[in-house]
């Protein structure tokens, strides 16, 4: 983990870097930059644990006895409500690796009511830090608790018991001598799954080696592993790029998808999750005389995969990025970029890079920048008519 970070951006520890393509970068601290035993997953992305909730302390039965008071009536008092559990945003967390070790969570119990009229102390809820994105499901019911993706937000998991009565609590005025106490209840008790999603603006989406992990390394200065064979990423990386005037955004980076994905193909879908809160959608495609399949080919597969998958990543904005035009003469470029705008009928902002030599960067990440002010100033004027 980098020692010289001097700021924060998104819950992300960055420093200050000098850019070659003119904007002003932050060196990104990657999401897995944590010194694990040799093969233990890097990246911890889902994990199950248990919650028990503190029980109720019981009602207490008792009367006072003293001297000159041999019937000073019923002085028990009620018990402790039980400690409940917490689950708290933590900006500095990147992973779920901790949850791998202990998985199962349990909160102080109240203490019983005493005598004398002294009521049992209150349990001492508990609370779990968890990286910024995790959203938690009820494993027996499947249904969705809640998410936590603010820094100190807490979110509920597993409420505690609720105290006994002791029988001061049932005196009445014909009733001068009761019996009758009541027990704590027990605290929520349940199985719990936790799925870490990274928070970004943008997702880069694409086949293996179209370029991604390059792309992210020129324009954040993050530094994902690259080489020259498929699945070279095999977890999610961020990157945090700065283009000036206190306005930046943050870039996440997954393994490629092939086709098939959907059904198990390459390393599946299942990071697909990392792309469901972005704003917008990079597609990369490889159109080098080396790619594997045709320029239109690649994104019909990508395409068909996001309709399988069970995230509504069909129909969010998504551009197009033709990656490596250092392979290509100018003319050739522009005639697969005028192909694929009349086969795929495609409407939307389509760009030409070299994610290599940085040629055509700047001006992506420039109008990236533009859309995403756009939408934050959409999104602020809707909650000020709200």
């Amino acid at each position: 983990m980098c020692n010289h970070h001097d700021c924060r951006f998104f819950g992300v520890p960055v420093v200050r870097l000098p850019s070659l393509l003119g904007v002003q970068i932050k060196k990104q601290v990657s999401v897995s930059a944590i010194n694990l035993p040799t093969g233990f997953m890097k990246f911890i992305d889902e994990a199950e644990i248990k919650v028990i909730a503190g029980r109720g302390g019981n009602g207490c039965l008792s009367f006072l006895r003293e001297k000159n008071r041999p019937k000073g009536g019923p002085d028990g008092a009620d018990g402790g409500d039980g400690g409940s559990i917490f689950l708290v945003g933590k900006d500095s967390l990147n992973t779920l690796t901790d949850f791998r070790h202990v998985r199962t969570y349990k909160a102080e119990s109240g203490q019983p009511g005493a005598g004398r009229d002294c009521t049992g102390r209150a349990g001492v809820d508990l609370r779990i830090q968890v990286p910024l994105g995790t959203a938690v499901i009820d494993v027996a019911t499947e249904s969705v608790i809640g998410e936590v993706t603010l820094q100190g937000e807490e979110l509920l998991v597993a409420r505690g018991g609720r105290h006994g009565l002791g029988n001061a609590h049932f005196k009445t005025s014909t009733n001068r001598t009761p019996r009758r106490t009541t027990p704590g209840t027990f605290g929520d008790e349940r199985k719990l799954r936790l799925e870490l999603s990274v928070l970004a603006d943008v997702g880069l989406l694409g086949l293996p080696n179209a370029g991604k992990s390059t792309l992210l390394s020129t324009v954040s200065q993050a530094r994902p592993k690259i080489a020259d064979y498929p699945f070279t990423t095999l977890y999610p990386q961020l990157g945090v790029v700065d283009s000036g005037d206190l306005h930046g955004f943050v870039m996440a980076d997954i393994p490629g998808l092939i086709k098939g994905a959907a059904e198990g193909g390459g390393l599946g879908t299942q990071f697909l999750k990392h792309l469901n809160r972005t704003r917008i959608l990079l597609h990369l495609v490889d159109i080098s005389p080396l790619a594997d399949q045709t320029p239109e080919t690649a994104v019909r597969d990508i395409e068909m995969e996001l309709k399988k998958s069970r995230y509504s990543l069909a129909t969010r904005e998504r551009w197009l990025v033709l990656n490596k035009i250092d392979t290509l003469e100018a003319q050739k470029t522009d005639e697969i970029k005028n192909a694929l705008i009349k086969d795929l009928e495609w409407n939307k902002p389509i760009f030409s890079i070299s994610a290599v030599s940085g040629s055509g960067c700047r001006e992506l990440v420039g109008k990236i920048m533009q859309y995403l002010i756009l939408q934050r100033d959409e999104h602020d004027n809707q909650e000020q008519l709200a």
